[in-house]
């Protein structure tokens, strides 16, 4: 208790600091390495916006120009079309809820060949990491844009896509979570004569459902957003009428369809939040 309290005693430490200066002040040497990095990073950055054409000017500008469409867009408005509007948002909710499902189910069996503590042979765990790997190094956006091309226009794109996507993000969720569990219920379970899948469904399943569960509530929740982006490029929902209405300028239109995306995402987050704070509890989840 006495040394906690020296050591946050600034007399203490102006004393400490004049009897023994060399404790406290930095090398030579790391006082070069560490202008020598700022300095690094300053010119990184400096390039970069030189390169990128950064210029304050075209900032002001374009805050005018933003607020120039932010009064075009008030007030929101959908006109004739808020059935349509509303059954893209069902198809949007749909896409990304049938996306999260199909990717969380093609990915537990991945998750558990790329957990090292249920396959012991490197070979296949690394190997199927690779692939997940492939699975979510590509952006949804990219395979929408795949999917729209192989096949078509609307919210069956968009499923494949969000699947795709997920089964490589859950995946690689699910094998740290397998990774990080209890290994002794297994092995109890196995020395009282069962078997690998005994195992697993008896001594592995019980501790990381409800982690995995939160992880497949929050990426339903994320997957809500990212579904009306997918629709953009053609892949259904609210994106593919919010794309329209801003290649016709109709700007009211396109403020109510945003204003639309806000309230679903709001009201998915609150329940996801809850769904999760009821899973795995208070001290695992921030609502």
């Amino acid at each position: 208790m006495n040394r906690a309290r020296l050591a946050f005693d600034p007399a203490e430490q102006a004393r400490l600091k004049a009897l023994y200066p060399q404790h406290f002040r930095a090398t030579d040497a790391g006082r070069i390495t560490g202008w020598v990095l700022l300095g690094g990073m300053a010119l990184l950055v400096a390039y970069a916006l030189w390169h990128l054409g950064f210029s304050l000017a075209r900032i002001g500008t374009g805050l005018a120009q933003l607020f120039h469409f932010l009064t075009l867009m008030m007030p929101p408005d959908p006109g004739k079309q808020l059935p349509l509007y509303m059954h893209a948002l069902g198809e949007t909710l749909a896409i990304a809820f049938l996306g999260t499902f199909a990717g969380a189910v093609l990915a537990l069996p991945f998750g558990l060949l790329a957990a090292k503590n249920v396959v012991r042979n490197p070979l296949i765990h690394t190997l199927v990491r690779r692939v997940l790997d492939v699975f979510r190094g590509v952006d949804k956006l990219i395979w929408a844009l795949i999917y729209v091309t192989v096949v078509g226009l609307g919210p069956f794109a968009g499923i494949l896509a969000i699947a795709t996507s997920s089964i490589g993000e859950l995946g690689k969720l699910f094998s740290e979570a397998v990774e990080a569990s209890d290994h002794k219920p297994v092995e109890g379970i196995t020395a009282s004569g069962g078997g690998p899948l005994e195992g697993v469904r008896f001594g592995l399943f019980p501790q990381v459902l409800p982690v995995l569960a939160s992880q497949i509530l929050y990426y339903f929740e994320s997957n809500s957003r990212q579904s009306t982006i997918v629709g953009i490029v053609g892949a259904g929902g609210l994106g593919l009428h919010l794309a329209e209405q801003i290649r016709i300028l109709e700007w009211q239109k396109v403020s109510f369809l945003i204003l639309m995306m806000l309230i679903m995402v709001a009201v998915i987050d609150f329940i996801s939040s809850r769904l999760r704070f009821a899973i795995i509890g208070r001290r695992s989840v921030r609502v």
